[in-house]
């Protein structure tokens, strides 16, 4: 049986920059639809369903975040901003109106590609909402609330064992603190990023082979952290 062909709608202002995703998009495999606006974007969203968003910003008739809020009204469709504006405040806005990663211009195509692949797995795990969670030789069981890394048991406190879980289950995808902080400890801590950073240099303690240079529990400076996606690349 053949897997369908994600389709992909890039919504960017700049005919070049349209043009360099679709050739790259194309290659890839995937089926591209392009609109310059938010407008025309908010149309082809309807009538395609697209698999997946590539947004930028700074469109010529409003913002780019705007499309992100009205999407999440009705949709939860993977979004990923392409954005000249590498800004932390900008990046964070974003993240926290419900996109699913963010990427700076100027980019690579095959960190874009790497990017798209995760967001798609996401979706996919997502609505699938498996038991058992599985990142490379991280294996994660829900209702077992046990961990194993490369077959061997890793203890977790109950925090530490939900932390890990959600990031799992958006595995390549970066969470903003305040997500994360809402999700895991709830509303009342959306703006205690120090404790976060204790509970994940804990979890680093645990997992990483040198928590110093971690390659599993990723840093996104100022915005939030991703759990890395073993087949990103």
């Amino acid at each position: 049986m053949t897997t369908p062909t994600a389709r992909i709608l890039v919504v960017d202002d700049e005919p070049q920059i349209r043009r360099f995703l679709r050739l790259g998009l194309t290659a890839a495999g995937y089926r591209v639809d392009e609109a310059g606006s938010v407008a025309e974007a908010e149309k082809l969203a309807a009538a395609i369903d697209p698999d997946l968003i590539v947004l930028d910003l700074g469109l010529p008739d409003r913002d780019g975040k705007v499309l992100i809020a009205d999407l999440r009204r009705r949709s939860d469709v993977p979004v990923i901003v392409l954005s000249a504006r590498d800004i932390e405040a900008e990046k964070i806005a974003a993240l926290d109106l419900g996109a699913d990663d963010y990427v700076a211009k100027p980019f690579g195509i095959g960190e874009l590609l790497a990017r798209v692949r995760a967001a798609l797995r996401g979706r996919r795990r997502d609505a699938a909402v498996p038991e058992v969670l599985r990142v490379g030789a991280l294996v994660i069981d829900g209702p077992a609330h046990r961990v194993t890394l490369a077959g061997e048991l890793v203890k977790l406190t109950p925090k530490e064992f939900d932390l890990l879980a959600l990031l799992a289950a958006h595995a390549g995808r970066v969470l903003p603190h305040r997500t994360i902080l809402t999700k895991v400890w709830g509303p009342g801590h959306a703006e205690d990023t120090q404790y976060l950073r204790v509970f994940v240099g804990q979890l680093r303690a645990k997992l990483e082979a040198d928590p110093a240079m971690p390659t599993l529990i990723l840093t996104e400076p100022g915005v939030g952290y991703r759990l890395a996606d073993t087949e990103e690349g």
